[in-house]
């Protein structure tokens, strides 16, 4: 997943000038999330690996920090929640519909509203 994700920052152009956050979930504080992303990403910003502590560099549940969460889920909830699913897989391929749907120009937005 990873490689996905800076295959397709690169592809737009973002390979030098973004910053990977992270807010303390398992998945990001895993030893090798972390090595993988201090060896790729151009600056990240670390959490603290050990099971006992959820602090780092980035406030935790910080959702006015995380344009994620403040505008791109909304959008994808909008775009596939329009109709009701009956299955996972139908949800799942209504949010990489939407996910696709959502325009560079769109994205570049958020980011742009995102504050400094």
């Amino acid at each position: 997943m990873q490689f996905i994700l800076l295959k397709k920052l690169r592809q737009l152009g973002w390979d030098s000038w973004w910053c990977f956050q992270q807010d303390g979930a398992p998945g990001h504080k895993a030893i090798e999330a972390q090595q993988f992303l201090s060896e790729n990403c151009p600056d990240f910003i670390k959490v603290n690996i050990h099971w006992r502590c959820a602090d780092g560099e980035w406030p935790l549940s910080s959702l006015d920090l995380n344009p994620l969460d403040y505008a791109v889920w909304s959008i994808l909830e909008e775009k596939a929640c329009a109709k009701p699913h009956t299955t996972v897989e139908s949800l799942k391929r209504a949010l990489i519909k939407a996910w696709d749907e959502i325009s560079v120009d769109t994205l570049k937005k958020i980011m742009d509203d995102f504050p400094r």
